[in-house]
């Protein structure tokens, strides 16, 4: 059973937080009892794919021997070597999952959810080596953390320390009312964007422009191609925005304030201001574990001098990284590239004009800057939807 693509999923997470709303409603909180409804809802997603099964409880006992196990070294020495092995062996099953297919084969090891359950285990090794995670990780709180049910399949990205902090936390009755009443406004808005929005976009217009998907309506190639992009980026928004907001709002029913991921992405008025309002969870990851780590690796080894240079390898690596990320194939390695290019781009434009004043900030060209970068955006999503090498 795939999270939140039936009501039937709706219908047993309510069933089986029931309990948990009652004893917020009270002021109470059972984290172990949460803990039990993450196994079994877990049981249930993956109870029809026994090969996405075990690969979880594999990749799930890689992880922890992995991060306990770097946790009590870390507080013995602090090697640059056993870091990389650890940072390596971390992130070497998503890695697998994405190689494998290229060479056939596809169904050895994966499962739902692997890229974000990664992700946090491999920021919890890094912090680690920071000295920003400190105290001993207890096994069931890390468990908690790397499982949790309502992100499992498409995030947001949670980090270990702002996690524990909310399991940690007993809400009042009062504030535990104020996150039912969110938790249940995020859910409704949710069937809105998905089941509602994304759904007439994709069967009223992305299905008739998309041979193979449906009735296809035969149109002029530049006017089908315009309107491919433009409908397929409202669509991916809109469905992506509300497995979020399910995600967030099944999380606030348990006491969980996870991070938003979207904050009106297409009113951006430039492209690094839309990098903070898309998937931020996922932005800001690469740019803390991936750009920054880079830079100061660079500055610190002073091999290029020049910081615009550096940066502008930093962005690079960050959004090729990414676009792989998505998977191995050409629309995503150029989509990383073109985003990439827009980083660098408007990096440069903006340092030229803090000195020319060619662009100066008011209403009218805040406006402007909002409808172009819409536009660039857009063909951004044209390129990773894969519809260009169609």
């Amino acid at each position: 059973m795939i999270p939140y693509e039936s009501f039937l999923f709706f219908f047993i997470v309510a069933f089986l937080l029931l309990p948990t709303i009652i004893l917020g409603l009270n002021g109470k909180v059972s984290n172990a009892y949460n803990m039990v409804v993450t196994v079994l809802l877990l049981a249930i997603i993956f109870s029809n794919n026994s090969l996405g099964a075990v690969s979880l409880v594999l990749f799930t006992i890689w992880q922890v021997i992995l991060v306990k196990g770097y946790a009590a070294y870390r507080k013995r020495n602090n090697r640059t070597l056993v870091f990389c092995l650890a940072f390596i062996a971390s992130i070497l099953p998503l890695v697998l999952v994405k190689v494998f297919p290229l060479l056939g084969l596809n169904h050895l090891f994966g499962f739902l959810g692997i890229s974000y359950l990664t992700f946090k285990a491999v920021q919890m090794v890094i912090e680690i080596r920071d000295g920003i995670i400190k105290n001993d990780i207890p096994l069931l709180d890390f468990l908690y953390f790397l499982l949790f049910f309502p992100t499992i399949s498409s995030g947001p990205i949670d980090r270990y320390r702002r996690f524990e902090k909310d399991r940690l936390t007993v809400p009042t009755k009062e504030q535990y009312r104020e996150l039912l009443y969110l938790g249940i406004n995020k859910i409704f808005k949710g069937f809105l964007y998905k089941f509602i929005i994304a759904y007439l976009i994709h069967r009223d217009v992305i299905t008739h422009l998309y041979p193979g998907a449906g009735p296809f309506i035969e149109l002029h190639p530049y006017l089908g191609n315009i309107l491919y992009m433009y409908s397929y980026s409202m669509y991916l928004f809109f469905d992506f925005a509300g497995y979020s907001a399910f995600a967030i709002g099944v999380s606030y029913l348990m006491g969980i304030k996870t991070p938003e991921n979207f904050n009106l992405p297409f009113i951006s008025r430039n492209i690094k201001d839309f990098w903070n309002r898309w998937h931020m969870t996922l932005s800001f990851w690469f740019r803390d574990y991936v750009y920054m780590r880079f830079v100061l690796w660079m500055t610190k080894k002073k091999w290029i001098k020049n910081r615009y240079t550096v940066s502008n390898l930093g962005y690079l690596l960050l959004f090729l990284i990414m676009g792989l990320w998505h998977g191995i194939a050409p629309q995503y390695i150029v989509y990383g590239l073109y985003q990439a290019f827009l980083m660098v781009s408007f990096d440069f434009f903006d340092r030229w004009n803090r000195k020319t004043k060619f662009w100066p900030k008011n209403k009218v060209t805040h406006v402007v800057s909002v409808v172009i970068t819409f536009h660039f955006i857009c063909f951004g999503f044209y390129i990773f939807s894969g519809y260009l090498f169609h």
